[in-house]
């Protein structure tokens, strides 16, 4: 058989495959090692849009995500995706292995049927900020309107509502919020109206915002912004891998050639592209947190609208750097242990 091994992932996954599911627990100088998938919500079977976040008091790694309800069998048109709730998971061993939580506790419900996607949440001086896309309902279709509203929390589990943010335009998703190194801070997101392409806004506080306008034209969902190996990164989902950029001044972005996750791995529910991630770095290593839909592969895809196709789970695998550009093998076993904070 190790003729037909012919990459060292090939040797690493048949290795994994071989040491069972026993191996999620297993000692390792960079951490243990997670499993394929990193995590199934529990009620939906549809986890999404991952973020990660250190609880102070708990000291445990939490995430957040969307839960869509991808086994709600009543769901017509894509109301599956809407109507959703912000689920939680927490882990005790350094983002190895989760187990639910919740759902958030969120106190904005101006309309009935409510739908919240995609938050991020970052600490200050105590204070966890959750920027939360809100849209006024659940619909059939995409043709509505949709926002990013600012809430805080003392701990991370009930969420009181500050403030809509003034961004560009009424159709406005996926905040990723990063402080500058001046102490300021600057959102990104997806301008929906403006042919799904990332636009960005700045504040001196978390709560007094000014809208700039467009920081990248290519279209894709989910910015996700951080700094490692030197640099500042952007990757953004366009619905073929991850698309990867560089910057110095968090202004001027240059994309790498090559997207990430684009190719299937071979691991359980791995095998279509990755989606809407998040990036935790520990140290001096990076981890990509993201989702799949395993029943859209391209080499065996589920039938359409079925539960197989909507359900979705989130995967980790280790970053790498090579040449100037971000690297990732999905099918390599990926060694964890979080370092507390972020």
């Amino acid at each position: 058989m190790l003729l037909f091994l012919r990459r060292r992932s090939d040797l690493l996954l048949l290795l994994g495959l071989l040491l069972g599911s026993a191996s999620a627990w297993a000692q390792h100088p960079a951490g243990r090692l997670a499993p394929k998938p990193l995590y199934r919500d529990p009620v939906y079977d549809g986890a999404a849009d991952p973020v990660l976040i250190w609880n102070k008091k708990a000291k445990k790694w939490w995430m957040f995500y969307t839960n869509r309800r991808a086994t709600d069998t009543t769901a017509a048109g894509v109301t599956w995706v809407h109507g959703t709730r912000i689920g939680i998971a927490e882990s005790g061993d350094g983002g190895a292995t989760w187990t639910y939580r919740d759902t958030a506790n969120i106190n904005y419900r101006p309309q009935p049927g409510y739908t919240f996607w995609a938050p991020d949440v970052v600490e200050d001086k105590g204070t966890y900020h959750m920027f939360l896309t809100y849209v006024p309902g659940t619909f059939t279709d995409w043709n509505h309107p949709r926002t990013i509203v600012h809430l805080t929390s003392p701990d991370l589990v009930n969420w009181q509502y500050v403030s809509t943010l003034p961004l560009a335009t009424d159709k406005v998703i996926d905040a990723s919020v990063f402080r500058l190194p001046n102490g300021t801070w600057r959102l990104w997101y997806n301008n929906e109206r403006d042919h799904k392409s990332t636009y960005y806004a700045d504040s001196p506080d978390l709560r007094t915002w000014t809208d700039h306008g467009p920081a990248l034209p290519d279209r894709g969902e989910g910015p996700k912004v951080f700094r490692w190996q030197g640099q500042y990164w952007l990757i953004i989902d366009p619905w073929k891998g991850l698309g990867a950029y560089h910057s110095t001044d968090l202004l001027h972005w240059t994309a790498q050639p090559t997207h990430l996750l684009e190719a299937p791995g071979r691991g359980p529910d791995d095998q279509a592209i990755g989606g809407h991630a998040d990036v935790v770095v520990s140290g001096d290593r990076a981890y990509l947190f993201y989702f799949t839909h395993p029943g859209r592969g391209a080499a065996h895809p589920a039938p359409p609208n079925s539960i197989a196709a909507k359900r979705s789970v989130i995967q980790v695998v280790e970053l790498h750097y090579q040449n100037g550009q971000l690297t990732c093998d999905r099918d390599e076993p990926t060694y964890m242990q979080l370092k507390a904070g972020r």
